[in-house]
Order: C-alpha cells, then structure tokens, then sequence
C-alpha cells in the first residue's frame, strides 16, 4: 500500500500541468517583457544621459533634474501590474498607456518634490557632518530622506490607480501608514536601490530583465503598506 500510494504521487507531480497554467505563466512573463520594454521606451532620455555620463555619481544634480521624466513612466508599470492582477490578462499597452496618461502629470510633480527633498536633505547631511557636532544630526536626515522617498513611491502607486484622488487627500495618510509599517517601506527601498544600481552598472540587463519583477515586489509591497488609505478604501468598495 505504501509503495502503491508513493507511484500515485509521482504521477501526480509529473502529471501535465492545465492548460490555462501555462497560460497564466506566459501571460505573466509576457506582462514583464512588455514592460520592462515600455520602460526603456518612456525612460529612454535618462537612459541616453546614462550611456552618455561617464560619472553619473558626480553629475547626480543633473540626473536628478531629470528623473521627473520617468515618474509617469513607474504609473504605467504599476497599472500594468494592477491590471495582471485583478484581470489576469496579458494586456500590456492598454493599461500602461491609461495608467501613464492618468497619474502621469502628478507623478512627476511628486516625483520632482521628493527628489529636491532628499537631495536637500542629503545636502544638509554632507554639510553637518563635517562639523564636530555634526554626526549626532546625520541619522536624522537619512531618516527623513528614508521616509520621503517611501512617501513619493507610495503616492506614485496610488496616482496610478483608475479615480485617483488629489495628492494633498493622499499625503497624510501615506506618511502615517508607510511610518507605521516602515520595515515595509525600508525593504521597498532596498529594493529600489538594488535596482538603480543595476541600472547604473548593467543598463541592459537592469532595463530589460530586471526592471518589471522588481518594480512588481515594490508595488505589490507598497499597495499592502496603504491598503487603509481613502484611495484603496474606495477602490477596493
């Protein structure tokens, strides 16, 4: 009986898979394909500075200027994401289009307010810390900095949901619920380290490989951190 129950296990494991798995599979890698191609398309004068800089370190102040263009760019993906997983179809164009199209403008105004504030904060970091009392501040500002980039991620994923409402209605509750689960946010921008780093050394490969299933861990972690806000509450009514 034992022996009989083992082979009815193996057969089970090898056993074909159904179809509609295999659908759903390819569906998916298909969706980050698409993306992580739209991507390049929508970010493609950051990435012509990137291929152009030798230094892009040294030259951070104008990459930073520049990063706005690829906000609208993060709304598309994420609708792409949003809508992989509430439809399950392979749809790519459409959702990235509608997403860029309707959180597009405000995602690079947010984008552009939270880039100016780490950097000035990242400033005001550099300054103090050369001074003899300077060191005790600098935890304080990488703090902030830490929270207002989880903030500008936060709000960039809800800007792409359909019926978004306006920033200043999602600011205070982003703030709350990414300070409250900030562990949360802190692996969201591991996350997003990870993959400027990929960018900057392996372009390629960061663009087109790495881009969509790390920026789906990013959004699918960000949407569980503001799961409360009147933008999910709503949505999800």
């Amino acid at each position: 009986m034992s022996g009989h129950g083992q082979v009815t296990g193996v057969r089970r494991l090898l056993r074909p898979a159904a179809q509609g798995t295999y659908e759903k599979v390819f569906g998916t890698v298909y969706v980050g394909l698409m993306t992580n191609v739209l991507l390049a398309v929508a970010c493609a004068p950051l990435l012509a500075a990137l291929a152009i800089v030798r230094d892009p370190l040294a030259s951070w102040p104008f990459f930073a200027a520049l990063s706005p263009l690829c906000a609208p760019a993060l709304t598309g993906a994420f609708a792409c994401f949003a809508a992989l997983g509430e439809g399950g179809t392979a749809v790519v164009l459409r959702p990235f289009w509608d997403g860029y199209r309707r959180g597009g403008g405000r995602a690079a105004l947010v984008w552009a307010g939270g880039a100016a504030a780490v950097s000035v904060l990242g400033l005001d970091a550099a300054v103090v810390a050369r001074t003899g009392w300077g060191p005790a501040f600098v935890p304080f500002f990488g703090t902030a900095a830490a929270l207002v980039a989880a903030v500008t991620v936060a709000l960039l994923v809800l800007l792409a949901e359909p019926g978004s409402r306006p920033v200043r209605a999602l600011l205070r509750p982003c703030v709350y619920l990414v300070a409250r689960r900030w562990y949360l946010a802190a692996l969201n921008l591991v996350v997003l380290g990870l993959a400027g780093y990929v960018v900057l050394t392996r372009p390629v490969i960061g663009v087109l490989l790495l881009g969509a299933p790390l920026l789906y861990l990013v959004w699918a972690t960000t949407r569980y951190i503001v799961a409360r806000t009147p933008e999910r509450t709503s949505t999800s009514m």
